[in-house]
């Protein structure tokens, strides 16, 4: 078998914050395989949760345009190499006017379909040929990463400073009304602040997929009979140890950032009593510079 390299171990030991012993020794019980050495080191009890995303050293910007009555939005993601350039007015305008027009482009546009159109704020070049023109001026490789566009119900969104994470939300069930409502846009803002930082990965626990159910069942199990639990109580024990997963992974049974002596769901509801509109959380799309795709979740309004 290989020898583990330090590297591997090392970013097991940064996805999971476990020992470098503890690391090497997983990494080596599953032949180099680091999402495998992750669940070994979990059913131990060694490991907290991990994860999907890995760390980047990718710079760029998030940003996110949303039309005048938040019924469509649109959040996308644009890297450069430095944050410098990141910062600049010029990096940013140009930015902004991807941004806007992902959102007035036709649902379903792809990355290619939007490289050959018309820049928004030059229609004589192409986006594509607007970007090599500002890697010619600046001197630093540029690409238009990922763009994602929502439409229905109202939008929220959060940037978090420095823009280098970002959600869309989308709610639906609410009156026409709902998009000028101040209480509600407070809360569609909290609920993104929310999936910024707790990063779920389901709305619901009904959204959780059977496969990932199991995994985490399995592990659980594991995890207590190398606690020597006897078998007649594991079951019950992964009972419990699954509430505490929904609680990492869903983001209405997640406790919420501002207040965690209450859940998301709790906090919509109080609202839903507050404002009169009974928000349903339809979907959110996640971005952070550097990942290659987004932490999505959708579910029936």
């Amino acid at each position: 078998m290989a020898e583990v390299s330090a590297a591997l171990v090392k970013q097991l030991r940064e996805r999971t914050g476990a020992g470098m012993m503890e690391c090497k020794k997983a990494l080596d019980s599953t032949g180099g395989d680091i999402e495998k050495a992750i669940e070994e080191l979990r059913k131990r009890g060694i490991a907290s949760a991990a994860k999907k995303a890995s760390r980047s050293t990718k710079q760029g910007s998030i940003t996110v345009a949303l039309n005048a009555d938040r019924s469509a939005g649109s959040i996308l993601e644009f890297n450069c190499e430095s944050d410098f350039v990141a910062r600049t007015d010029d990096f940013q305008n140009m930015v902004g006017e991807l941004t806007q027009q992902a959102l007035e482009a036709p649902a379903g546009t792809t990355r290619d379909q939007m490289l050959a159109a018309p820049f928004r704020g030059h229609t004589a070049e192409t986006v594509e040929q607007v970007i090599a023109g500002k890697i010619g001026k600046i001197g630093e490789n540029m690409q238009l990463a990922r763009f994602e566009k929502v439409e229905g119900g109202v939008l929220g969104s959060y940037i978090h400073q420095g823009a280098q994470l970002g959600v869309l939300i989308q709610a639906t069930g609410g009156s026409a009304a709902a998009a000028g409502n101040e209480e509600v846009l407070e809360l569609l803002r909290d609920v993104a602040m929310q999936v910024a930082a707790a990063d779920p990965q389901f709305i619901r626990r009904e959204d959780v997929t059977p496969e990932a159910m199991e995994k985490e069942r399995e592990i659980q199990r594991a995890r207590a009979r190398n606690e020597g639990k006897p078998e007649a109580v594991i079951e019950k024990m992964i009972a419990g140890r699954m509430s505490k997963f929904f609680e990492e992974v869903c983001l209405l049974d997640q406790p919420f950032i501002k207040d965690n002596a209450v859940t998301v769901s709790q906090l919509i509801a109080a609202k839903a009593k507050s404002t009169g509109e009974a928000l349903t959380i339809a979907r959110f799309v996640r971005y952070k510079v550097g990942e290659t795709a987004s932490a999505e979740a959708s579910a029936e309004g």
